[in-house]
């Protein structure tokens, strides 16, 4: 399958997402992009494709079989993270990697090496395409989009491979977790779906982390700090004073696995106000509603402290998609089987993340998460072996497969 080719054709595009423009989608190089691969998929003779004005491309492999199948879909995202810059992006092939540091830009002294990545020895003798030090490479997820589209290929060079209607997506702005916000599911028409965007090879997930984003807001009281005792109330210090009563081991750098946290990830202020924004993250949705609660319990401790100084704001992000997915296990037990099928040992993980596919499950689409292959996701020294992409089409294809036949 030609999965290489077609992603180093996508990583030519620069489709960072941008959260503080306030457009569908964020950036215009995400639309350029959806425009490039419609004509693709005209070009392959896919049928009903459309874009919409909001960057969500679908379009259907029709079924070759008069036989009566759910219609089942495959989805990736177009978009490349705001971490670090996605233009330019100059891709190097590393043939049958020998092992040892691999010199991604030698004027700059940018080194991948598995002293830091030792993730890079389980991938010796493979092809291996990595950056230039200077930008991302973009197999997240543009490797799950040369993935799909290398798979329906496949499928319309194989007639004799019978299947129902396949449905594929490409949608923008994942990395900004608006990725399935305006994603039409009844226009989409699957009974469920898979997204392509998981990390290393034979990763399957459907669990994700319950998620909300916490706001807390210290109103303080300036006076001449000569003249303060007893008057003055420092927003700064009561808001670190706020900060330091969270348990100090329940944080993004001492937790893994199923372990849930509290994030700090912005402050700001001064004497007079002070804001604390924090996101909130547990797999087990009775210890996010706890973790919730702790913050209404906090600052009421600081209110009776201080009283009046801090209010509260929590919004609700997404939900971990195994209470949708659990009910109809079988599209999981469809795609472990259809790893084993092409030679690859499923990995069962949690998402400690989001994904599209954990908002999709709750809008009515069923949707696990199957690995695109890529490792170091967001930075210079992301990198994505050939052989993983490879799998990942034949994992597509081998799911088609199973569905008609089961």
């Amino acid at each position: 399958m030609n999965v290489l080719d077609r992603f180093l054709d996508y990583v030519k595009f620069d489709t960072q997402s941008d959260e503080l423009t306030n457009l569908w989608p964020s950036t215009p190089g995400q639309y350029k992009f959806a425009e490039y691969l419609q004509g693709k998929l005209r070009e392959m003779g896919l049928q009903d494709i459309t874009l919409d004005e909001n960057g969500y491309l679908m379009a259907t492999l029709p079924a070759n079989t008069d036989k009566p199948l759910p219609t089942i879909g495959f989805i990736a995202h177009m978009d490349t993270s705001p971490d670090m810059s996605g233009r330019h992006v100059n891709p190097r092939i590393v043939s049958a990697y020998p092992g040892g540091d691999i010199t991604l830009n030698e004027a700059e002294g940018i080194i991948l090496s598995p002293r830091e990545f030792p993730e890079l020895e389980h991938y010796l003798g493979q092809d291996l395409v990595v950056t230039d030090g200077t930008t991302l490479l973009g197999a997240d997820d543009k490797a799950g989009i040369a993935e799909i589209m290398a798979a329906v290929e496949y499928l319309q060079q194989h007639p004799e491979i019978k299947h129902g209607n396949v449905r594929i997506a490409f949608n923008p702005d994942e990395e900004i977790g608006r990725g399935a916000h305006r994603f039409n599911v009844e226009q989409f028409g699957c009974e469920w779906a898979y997204t392509m965007d998981g990390g290393e090879v034979g990763e399957l997930e459907y669990e994700n982390f319950n998620a909300a984003s916490a706001k807390i807001t210290f109103l303080g009281r300036n006076v001449h700090p000569g003249y303060a005792k007893h008057k003055m109330i420092n927003s700064l210090r009561v808001a670190t004073q706020f900060a330091i009563m969270l348990p100090r081991w329940e944080t993004p750098e001492h937790t893994e696995g199923y372990e849930g946290f509290y994030h700090l990830v912005g402050m700001q202020g001064t004497v007079e106000k002070t804001e604390l924004t924090y996101i909130i993250r547990d797999f087990d949705r009775d210890r996010f509603e706890r973790r919730k609660k702790e913050f209404e319990h906090l600052v009421r401790k600081i209110n009776k402290e201080f009283p009046g100084c801090a209010s509260l704001e929590i919004k609700d992000q997404y939900y971990n998609m195994r209470e949708k997915v659990e009910p109809v296990s079988h599209i999981v037990e469809v795609a472990e089987q259809a790893m084993k099928n092409v030679g690859l040992t499923p990995k069962v993980v949690p998402i400690r993340g989001g994904t599209d596919g954990a908002q999709l499950s709750f809008k009515g689409l069923p949707c696990p998460n199957i690995f695109a292959g890529g490792l170091n996701f967001h930075g210079r020294y992301e990198f994505v072996p050939v052989p993983s992409m490879v799998k990942a089409a034949e994992v597509i294809v081998e799911i088609i497969k199973l569905v008609a036949e089961r």
